[in-house]
């Protein structure tokens, strides 16, 4: 079943697993594909079976997070959700359940843990002068 839209009437994105997060990174590259191309893209990375794709690429299709077109014979698959939407709503999702909503503890143990390269850290500064910016409108 789709997800139903959400209190503002915006599309709700679907809860996607991380298995699904695989087969989805593959759709949003290649935009339409068969189940075939799907497994072939696969084949290299993982050891999954063609039936687990398949099983996925359903799940996907039920929850609404690909449209579905019959070719022929085939299946085609196309992303029916946007992928830095699915993107900004997963990280929405994981900083309210790990960090009661607050990023500044977030990006802190990271940096505390992790090694942050010059560029990185000067797009960061760039982006909180930007955000700080449009605070003072």
């Amino acid at each position: 079943m789709p997800a139903q839209p959400d209190n503002q009437g915006h599309p709700a994105m679907p809860r996607i697993s991380d298995a699904e997060w695989t087969v989805m990174k593959v759709l949003w590259e290649r935009g339409t594909s068969t189940l075939s191309d799907v497994v072939r893209e696969l084949e290299g990375r993982l050891h999954w079976k063609p039936r687990t794709v398949q099983s996925l690429i359903r799940r996907l299709s039920e929850k609404g997070a690909l449209a579905v077109e019959v070719a022929g014979r085939e299946f085609r698959y196309t992303p029916a959700v946007d992928q830095s939407h699915c993107q900004l709503e997963e990280s929405r999702s994981f900083l309210e359940r790990v960090f009661n909503g607050r990023l500044t503890p977030f990006v802190t143990g990271l940096m505390e843990r992790e090694e942050v390269s010059k560029d990185d850290l000067a797009a960061l500064r760039e982006l909180l002068a930007q955000a700080e910016h449009r605070t003072k409108k």
